[in-house]
């Protein structure tokens, strides 16, 4: 699924681990999102050092990864997070995804996905999840169907709807779940691999 984090140039984003260093160059990716898009439905725009905080969170249990060009430019990034905090959810995670503006349509999203899912079942995660806001009509100004569409496409299914739950810019939106099984499921699973320990899938 996509290109491998070492692709050269011409081949598509080169796809490595993120660091809390990458807070500045990612959050100017987020920014707009928050300011302008109902796509996520945090209201104000964290500050640096919350979302370097939230990259270190994250990459104490999963694959932080950013996207970038041949000359280093940050493209997008995707992580995985928790689906619930309880222990029986271990093998399950919910997946979140967001590529700068001026990078569609060059696989960057793609390349993210695929390289994050490769990492996730090689920790021994069996279950992707995405939370997804949905306009209930299709003349939105904030907020489009196309990341239901993208999902779909890398074969996700949608598995439930919560209507009307979030609020934002004075509009009422519907929330989305779908999912994707991956891996095997065993009756005793191991626990889950450090993404330290899967981080040599990069570089292949």
């Amino acid at each position: 699924m996509q290109e491998n984090a070492g692709a050269a140039a011409g081949e598509g984003p080169r796809v490595r681990m993120a660091t809390p260093d990458d807070a500045v160059a990612l959050l100017a990716i987020y920014a707009p999102y928050v300011r302008d898009t109902a796509i996520t439905f945090e209201w104000d725009v964290p500050g640096v050092d919350e979302f370097r905080a939230r990259i270190a969170h994250t990459l104490e249990r999963y694959p932080y990864l950013v996207a970038e060009s041949a000359d280093g430019r940050a493209l997008g990034y995707a992580y995985a997070g928790p689906l619930h905090a309880r222990k029986a959810y271990d093998w399950a995670v919910e997946l979140s995804i967001y590529v700068s503006r001026d990078a569609h349509g060059r696989g960057v999203g793609g390349a993210l996905y695929g390289t994050l899912e490769r990492l996730l079942v090689a920790m021994g995660v069996t279950t992707l999840t995405a939370c997804i806001a949905y306009p209930p009509t299709t003349d939105d100004p904030h907020l489009t169907r196309a990341s239901i569409e993208f999902h779909t496409h890398l074969g996700f299914e949608w598995v439930g709807r919560f209507h009307g739950c979030a609020n934002k810019f004075g509009r009422w939106y519907d929330m989305v779940w779908m999912e994707k099984p991956v891996g095997t499921r065993v009756d005793r699973p191991l626990p889950l691999k450090s993404p330290a320990q899967v981080a040599g899938l990069l570089d292949r």
